[in-house]
């Protein structure tokens, strides 16, 4: 009985980490579209949204959006040691951001309309 709860556990964490990469470009573009943004300050940025990331996901992921065009990067000294790689958007990257918040608007439709509930009739339960 106990292995069968842990086995539920363990889906339903993968679950909510496959839904949290799912969403995780998005922030990220969203994020640099703001203003330009150090690695460091846009996990911060993620952990203070419930969106925990570590460098291990975050990193590739920049290096992934730098390569399709959707980021740029520029070095900066540091009064604390060696330069640093803040990153910006591109033109592309704002399309794509804005493409991708269009779908994100029509998924949480989607969901609202599947569901009955919104997001946040959602957090009002809890």
């Amino acid at each position: 009985m106990i292995e069968v709860e842990v086995n539920k556990d363990m889906k339903l964490e993968n679950t909510k980490a496959q839904m949290r990469k799912g969403v995780l470009e998005l922030c990220v573009l969203s994020i640099i579209a703001e203003a330009e943004a150090y690695p460091s300050d846009i996990i911060n940025k993620l952990k203070e949204s419930k969106l925990i990331v570590v460098e291990g996901t975050l990193y590739p992921l920049l290096n992934r959006l730098k390569n399709a065009e959707l980021l740029d990067y520029s070095w900066r000294e540091s009064n604390s040691g060696p330069p640093r790689k803040y990153y910006t958007i591109t033109e592309i990257g704002k399309t794509v951001l804005d493409e991708l918040m269009h779908t994100w608007d029509e998924l949480n439709a989607a969901v609202h309309r599947s569901t009955g509930k919104s997001l946040v009739d959602i957090n009002e339960e809890n």
